[in-house]
């Protein structure tokens, strides 16, 4: 069960991977555009700024999600590092309760805000509704909740080939 529940969060890593990875692609290629527009052509477009926002929203999101089971993340081990074995990994798994608490505080309000903008429409870029823009929210930290899940029983997934993948180390 635990194999197949990995897999499946390999998967989902690639996914999310991809995601923000384009999101931070379309973004540096929308900036761009948006000032030459301003700049040069004298003729500012409205698109640009929702659509970097959205870009943002996402790669920050979901690529946080990706960097959580990557090992990736920024953490300041200053204390943690001085202890036993024992009181480190209690320190451990605290610090990943802690996270799915604020993983599912986002989850929940992240969905509320959707659900509250669902249906206002953003007026710089029509195709999005406001609450649309906001989904990488709950679902990055669904997906950083279910990264915590698999941490917590399977233990650190840093190491597995999927998640090393061009890594140098």
């Amino acid at each position: 069960m635990g194999e197949r529940y990995s897999l499946l969060m390999d998967v989902l890593y690639r996914i999310s991977m991809w995601v923000a990875g384009l999101g931070l692609l379309v973004m540096v290629a929308v900036i761009p555009v948006g000032i030459f527009a301003r700049y040069v052509l004298n003729s500012a477009l409205s698109w640009p700024e929702p659509v970097a926002i959205i870009c943002m929203v996402t790669f920050t999101f979901v690529g946080a999600a990706v960097s959580y089971r990557a090992g990736s993340h920024i953490a300041v081990s200053m204390v943690t590092d001085r202890l036993g074995e024992n009181a480190r990994r209690w320190c451990l798994i605290l610090a990943d309760l802690m996270l799915m608490a604020i993983s599912l505080f986002i989850f929940w309000y992240g969905a509320a805000l959707c659900a509250e903008l669902w249906e206002q429409p953003v007026a710089e870029f029509p195709v999005f509704t406001a609450g649309e823009s906001y989904l990488p929210l709950p679902i990055g930290s669904a997906i950083t909740i279910l990264f915590i899940i698999e941490k917590l029983f399977r233990g650190p997934q840093h190491h597995r080939p999927v998640v090393m993948l061009g890594s140098t180390s």
